[in-house]
């Protein structure tokens, strides 16, 4: 059972990562920035739709989901992304040749970078795919792929798993490179974390605030019920001409002159 969940796990972040790199090819091929662009949301539509394994789509959720299989399930996946977008990439690489030159130029671009510039440019993407990926979950929409992706991709931002893919289309191995992209899958995590980490933040303040509600709401009525108290106090010793206190004490010496006749 264990070694097929995890075969069933890895092999979901295959199919990610097939996605990923065929989205990658469309873009590459395509003369028109923002008509690649596009195109490309279609390799996240399937992958939502099928329910396959990208980590940038379920990184996320991961607060809501601080479980094992989860967590594992995740790491799995991940590694499923890295095999797929490495091999069908490299195939790309000497099945179509002109992608092959564009991505290399792309990739040249992308290692000129600053490293904070690529973290950055990575947190921004991981923002967006969160959205996309959470509209989806919640809202049963695609509308948020559909919008997100073309956003990203657009503003140049860093994608973990897509640059994967046009490294590997690209043929560029170097160390430089393998560093660029653990700094985009940590730029991507943190980025895909942030919404749900403020969301925590206002419930956790909510929850205290309504807790201080009701403590305030519980002293009010406990004030109300002594005042009330009080009231029907006063209103028998007005009536009967005697002092609730006096009763109370001649209370307290009966039972004194009980406790002697036992004696």
């Amino acid at each position: 059972m264990l070694i097929r969940n995890i075969s069933k796990q890895i092999l979901e972040g295959l199919a990610a990562g097939l996605l990923i790199t065929i989205g990658c090819c469309v873009y590459l091929g395509c003369d028109t920035k923002w008509v690649g662009a596009i195109l490309f949301s279609v390799a996240l539509l399937s992958i939502c739709l099928l329910n396959f394994s990208l980590f940038t789509g379920r990184i996320g959720f991961l607060l809501d989901n601080l479980k094992k299989d989860y967590i594992s399930g995740l790491l799995l996946g991940l590694l499923g992304n890295v095999i797929a977008t490495a091999v069908v990439g490299i195939a790309v690489q000497y099945a179509i040749p002109s992608l092959h030159g564009t991505a290399a130029v792309m990739c040249a671009a992308k290692l000129e970078q600053q490293l904070w510039q690529t973290f950055v440019r990575a947190i921004l993407c991981g923002v967006l795919m969160y959205i996309a990926v959470s509209v989806y979950k919640y809202k049963k929409s695609v509308l948020g792929i559909v919008f997100c992706i073309p956003a990203f991709i657009l503003s140049g931002f860093e994608h973990s798993i897509a640059d994967m893919g046009y490294f590997a289309i690209a043929g560029v191995y170097s160390a430089r490179a393998f560093g660029f992209i653990w700094i985009v899958i940590l730029g991507n995590a943190l980025g895909a974390l942030l919404i749900p980490l403020g969301a925590l933040l206002v419930r956790g303040r909510k929850t205290e605030a309504e807790g201080k509600t009701e403590a305030v709401e519980v002293n009010s009525e406990v004030q109300l019920e002594s005042e009330a108290a009080c009231d029907v106090c006063e209103s028998g010793k007005a009536k009967n001409g005697t002092d609730c206190n006096a009763t109370e004490q001649e209370g307290v010496a009966d039972g004194d002159n009980v406790e002697e006749v036992r004696l």
